[in-house]
């Protein structure tokens, strides 16, 4: 190992938040890579994946993760997985009372998992939930005849049957596009609330704050022992939270206790939400709201940093449009495209905390970032980042001209006068393409990205000029995120397979191949447009009379006094982005009026 590993556990805390982690750890599973003769990756993956033996002396690689969801969200899925399948070695026993068989039809697998099942035999296989060729096989370097005589089986297989799935109509939870096996500490059912039907649903802030003890501490608790205490060099935690429904409550109570149990360490929370909810009403609405107020004021009091993480247009019940992007189809209503548009960005703005060199922790992350009180940041993605085969980086940059390269994906639309606090910016993907311009002897280069003699500089230089007085870091990671069945194929004709631009158009008759990797550009900001947000939303939450048009919220806690005061909260650290606050107080109650 070419540099000191330092490891990160990840929770996810909710269905959503799954969504988009299945759709992010299939991202890091595919860029996985055991060939003793490849070099190593830019991105260590032991910063995520921690290695273990089954009991049968097997070696697997699984991700270093808790995963929380409800009562029925898991379908197909076995909770303690396959991975380290203990029925062969369960102890014979006679029961000789009477016995009762219910019968009842098992879930319907859709076409990937089917094919799943299909490659899914014998031990070298059951190390890895399969992948278009050969990610997550065991770690382990293969060195017998017959073992690579496996290896190349399997691979084989695995080619033949390699094709682009259409899942739009059949992905009804997380785990019916999983690729990878999971550890059986990984995945934490809270069996108190239901994922489906009309009763016993978490939708309520105080729900989840209620849930956090007994039981459900107890078995987080112990997970979180088991994941931490074998890491050697523990960086922190990264935390997907549901932001709209009761898993609110219960991640401002996660974020709480790693904050008090692992002091010291990061804590990056990713407040998610979905464009829309499944039978929705305006009561539920309401409550989504008030959960999003909830939810952010109290995770980012317990975090190094709380970032908002959606394609909706605000976090009020009456947002704008979803965000778009000029290259990509999706639909915002189907949470498998909008969480695989967040996946992609989410690689993207954590690989600087992955780097094997070069790496910024996530200490030194969230202190350039959550300065004076700001711990919200907002994240901005360009996905894909539109540059053309063949170009250069400085060409790709000048063609935007005036307008910002990337959209909002924290319901937070910059403001448009370069106005920053701080910001980190990372270019991941351009691996093959030329990051400076050709120099031309005798010719004056057009502009001043074009002068510059790295990617690092030409970058930079590209955000001062927008960003003139903003503290800034900027990285770039040049391989790409590679994207392997079932990633929905949701692409604009007129990328190529290596996501790039073509310099010549598709005739209509061509058939398109899927694209098998995308160039993503990433902004993380601190800046006066979350003050908007914050104020926005604390405004639309403090105008309800709460004990009128919803005192069922209240009933479930917190009580009023309470949210008054978390109200009071929020409008603080909206206060905090006022390009005054530094300066002056005196105008502390004209809030932005």
């Amino acid at each position: 190992m070419s540099s000191l590993c330092r490891e990160v556990v990840t929770l996810q805390l909710g269905h959503y938040s799954n969504f988009i982690g299945t759709h992010w750890w299939n991202l890091q599973d595919a860029s996985l890579c055991y060939d003793p003769d490849v070099l190593a990756s830019e991105l260590q993956s032991d910063v995520l994946f921690r290695e273990g033996l089954t009991l049968c002396g097997h070696v697997t690689y699984t991700p270093r993760l808790i995963a929380m969801d409800l009562k029925g969200s898991l379908q197909t899925l076995r909770r303690e997985g396959s991975l380290y399948d203990t029925d062969n070695e369960a102890t014979n026993f006679t029961w000789e009372g009477q016995i009762m068989t219910h019968k009842a039809n098992p879930p319907t697998k859709n076409s990937f998992l089917q094919d799943l099942d299909m490659l899914d035999t014998g031990s070298l296989v059951a190390e890895s939930n399969f992948s278009w060729p050969s990610a997550q096989t065991e770690r382990c370097s293969v060195t017998s005849t017959g073992a690579n005589v496996a290896v190349e089986t399997v691979n084989s297989r695995l080619e033949r049957i390699q094709k682009s799935y259409r899942l739009e109509g059949s992905v009804r939870v997380w785990s019916d596009f999983l690729r990878i096996h999971l550890h059986p500490r990984t995945i934490s059912v809270i069996n108190q609330f239901n994922h489906d039907g009309e009763s016993e649903r978490l939708e309520a802030f105080g729900q989840g704050e209620t849930l956090l003890q007994g039981p459900v501490l107890e078995d987080l608790e112990d997970r979180l022992h088991f994941f931490v205490e074998e890491c050697d060099y523990l960086q922190g935690f990264q935390v997907l939270c549901d932001l709209a429904d009761g898993f609110s409550g219960l991640g401002s109570k996660v974020t709480e206790l790693l904050q008090d149990s692992y002091g010291g360490r990061g804590i990056l929370t990713w407040g998610v939400a979905p464009v829309n909810h499944p039978d929705t009403s305006s009561i539920k609405e309401l409550y989504h709201m008030i959960n999003c107020a909830l939810g952010t004021v109290q995770m980012a009091n317990h975090s190094s940093f709380f970032c908002p993480l959606t394609l909706r247009g605000g976090l009020g019940r009456r947002p704008p449009p979803p965000t778009t992007f000029p290259l990509i189809n999706y639909d915002p209503s189907l949470w498998y495209h909008s969480s695989a548009v967040l996946a992609l960005a989410l690689d993207t703005m954590t690989a600087s905390y992955r780097l094997r060199q070069n790496r910024v922790p996530m200490w030194q992350l969230s202190d350039a970032l959550a300065v004076s009180g700001r711990k919200v940041v907002s994240a901005y993605g360009s996905v894909p980042f539109p540059m053309m085969h063949g170009s250069c980086l400085p060409d790709a940059l000048d063609a935007f001209a005036d307008v910002l390269p990337w959209k909002p994906l924290s319901a937070c639309p910059e403001l448009g006068d370069g106005r920053c606090f701080s910001q980190s910016v990372t270019l991941k993907g351009l691996e093959g393409q030329s990051l400076v311009s050709p120099i031309i002897p005798g010719k004056e280069p057009s502009t001043p990205l074009h002068s510059e003699c790295s990617g690092e500089d030409v970058l930079a230089t590209y955000v001062r000029l927008r960003y003139p007085s903003t503290p800034m870091a900027v990285q770039l990671v040049s391989s790409p995120s590679k994207l392997t069945p079932p990633f929905p194929q949701m692409f604009s004709p007129a990328l190529s397979q290596q996501g790039f631009l073509q310099n010549q158009s598709v005739p209509p008759d061509t058939a398109v191949q899927p694209v098998s990797g995308l160039p993503v550009l990433t902004s993380l900001q601190s800046s006066p447009a979350v003050g908007v947000l914050l104020s926005d939303l604390q405004k639309a939450c403090a105008a309800l009379d709460l004990r009128r048009v919803a005192p069922s919220f209240l009933s479930q806690g917190p009580e009023l006094g309470e949210l008054t005061e978390a109200m009071e909260q929020l409008r603080n650290l909206a206060h905090c982005y006022r390009q005054d606050h530094l300066g002056s107080s005196s105008d502390d109650d004209d809030d932005d009026d």
